[in-house]
Formats: structure tokens, sequence, C-alpha cells
């Protein structure tokens, strides 16, 4: 009997989540972000460290949604400050350098490098040299 009773909780388990995957999959076909549209000049977040391009592209999408997409550029001595994550989460460069933290470890990182950084560690990132630091940052939308 045991094993019927697992069997039928994975079935009503599975089941369940198909359908909601099903309704979040057929909820939208697309959206078109033009990052000109989500652009605005701000302080970057955790410290309000200098000043930044934020373009949060993943805002403009209706919710339901489950990722967050969003490019940032992080104006010279500009930069993200230390602060736990809950998720993993992503930084990929598109060009600049930045020093990116994670833990107290720091590794320097320029166009086309990615920093992948796992839930529960203290992270942040700061821009370096002449050029702006331009990233995306992309993580799960927990809250959907």
């Amino acid at each position: 009997m045991k094993i019927s009773t697992t069997l039928f909780c994975s079935i009503l388990f599975t089941c369940a989540y198909a359908g909601k995957a099903a309704a979040v999959d057929t909820a939208h076909a697309m959206v078109i972000i033009n990052e000109e549209d989500v652009k605005r000049e701000e302080a970057p977040p955790h410290g309000a460290i200098g000043m930044s391009t934020a373009y949060r592209i993943s805002d403009a999408a209706p919710t339901p949604r489950s990722m967050e997409f969003r490019k940032r550029i992080l104006h010279p001595k500009a930069e993200i400050g230390l602060h736990p994550i809950t998720h993993d989460e992503i930084y990929y460069v598109l060009s600049g350098e930045g020093n990116v933290t994670s833990d107290g470890k720091t590794a320097t990182l320029k166009a086309g490098m990615t920093a992948y950084l796992y839930k529960g560690a203290v992270v942040g990132i700061k821009q370096v040299g002449s050029e702006p630091l331009s990233i995306i940052v992309s993580y799960p939308n927990v809250t959907h």
C-alpha cells in the first residue's frame, strides 16, 4: 500500500506541476523590449556607490515571469556593493573591466567573461579602468 500511495502522490505532483508549467508557457507568446524604453540613470544598487545607467529589461515583461534579465553600465568608479544573494546570479561583461567579489575572493572580468555566483554568497562588482563597465545581470525571479 505504501508504494501505491507514493506513486499516487508522485502522479498528482507531476500533473499539478505540468498544468502550472503549461499555463506559464502559454501565458504570453513573446514580448519585444527595446532597451531605450527601460533606460534610466541611477545610483547602482547595494550601496549607491557612483552612478550607472540601468536597463531593467525584464521589468517590462508581464507577469508571470520566472527570470530577471538586466543590463547595467557602471560609470567610472561605480560599483554594485557587496550584498548576500538568495539565488544563483550571473554577471556577463559586454565591455569595460570590473573586479567581481564573491565571499571575499576577487577576480578581474573583461569583455566576454562571466562570473557565475552561487546562492548564499556575498557578492559585488566594481568598475575599474578608464572605460565604463557594461554588464548583463541575470537571476531567477523568486517572487513569481
